[in-house]
């Protein structure tokens, strides 16, 4: 009879606990979420320049001027790095006398050609050096205009890495530039975001340095998950021009979940 009398309570007891797991199972659930939730709708972002570069020289020259410092702007097509192209220019001069002297020299063959006072041989011999006089005077006008260094695009210049009167030899950096007129967005979202925020989806950012609020919309959908992660990399663009925003700021994307 006692055992009788004990079973239900025994079961009435497992029911309780069995009931308390459950509770505690869905409010830690329900905290999970609501914590990931409120930290998700928040990420921070980094500006970055649209493009950025290292300037350098194609030919083995010295550095006659440099015409942008650290810090300044330049635009599209503006010289930059000014070589000292004597010799350079010296040889193009004799390129193009050594052309003149071949075309002149095929121009006669073909006059005594007509009337049949010159050799097939001599014929040939005449064109191919004109030929080649004439690829010459095109490689000396190349190397000619590599002695200045253009800006590829409107920009500022980041660092300087030479100096005027040094010797530079070719691929050796000169000027790191970028472009900051347009800047972009880079941040890392939860993946499983992505089957709501695709190309063109529009959202807020905050920048530390400024304390304001821009409009932006995503660019580019990074094409790989990070396995450790789960996030994956978009870019974005801050709609409108802001002269104020500058590259290597950071702050706070914003979206309305």
């Amino acid at each position: 009879m006692r055992l009788e009398k004990m079973l239900p309570i025994a079961y009435c007891l497992l029911s309780l606990a069995c009931c308390l797991s459950v509770f505690e199972q869905q409010t830690a659930n329900s905290q999970e979420l609501t914590i990931d939730s409120q930290e998700a709708t928040a990420i921070r972002v980094l500006v970055l320049p649209l493009v950025e570069t290292t300037l350098s020289g194609e030919i083995p020259a010295r550095i006659e001027k440099i015409r942008v410092d650290v810090g300044e702007r330049f635009k599209a097509g503006q010289e930059l790095v000014v070589f000292d192209c004597e010799i350079y220019r010296a040889q193009l001069q004799k390129a193009k006398a050594e052309w003149e002297e071949a075309r002149k020299t095929f121009e006669v063959n073909q006059r005594l050609d007509a009337l049949r006072s010159v050799s097939e041989l001599e014929m040939t011999v005449s064109e191919s050096r004109m030929a080649r006089a004439k690829a010459e005077t095109l490689l000396r006008e190349v190397q000619v205009k590599k002695c200045v260094v253009k800006a590829p695009f409107s920009g500022r210049v980041v660092k300087r890495k030479a100096n005027p009167f040094e010797y530079v030899s070719p691929g050796q950096p000169l000027l790191e530039v970028i472009d900051d007129v347009h800047l972009m967005l880079q941040l890392l979202i939860p993946s499983r975001w992505l089957a709501q925020i695709k190309k063109g989806s529009h959202f807020r950012v905050h920048i530390d340095e400024t304390g304001r609020d821009y409009k932006a919309q995503v660019t580019i959908v990074g094409a790989r998950i990070d396995p450790v992660s789960q996030t994956v990399e978009i870019r974005a663009e801050i709609d409108g021009n802001h002269s104020e925003l500058l590259a290597g700021m950071s702050g706070t994307a914003y979206w309305e979940k």
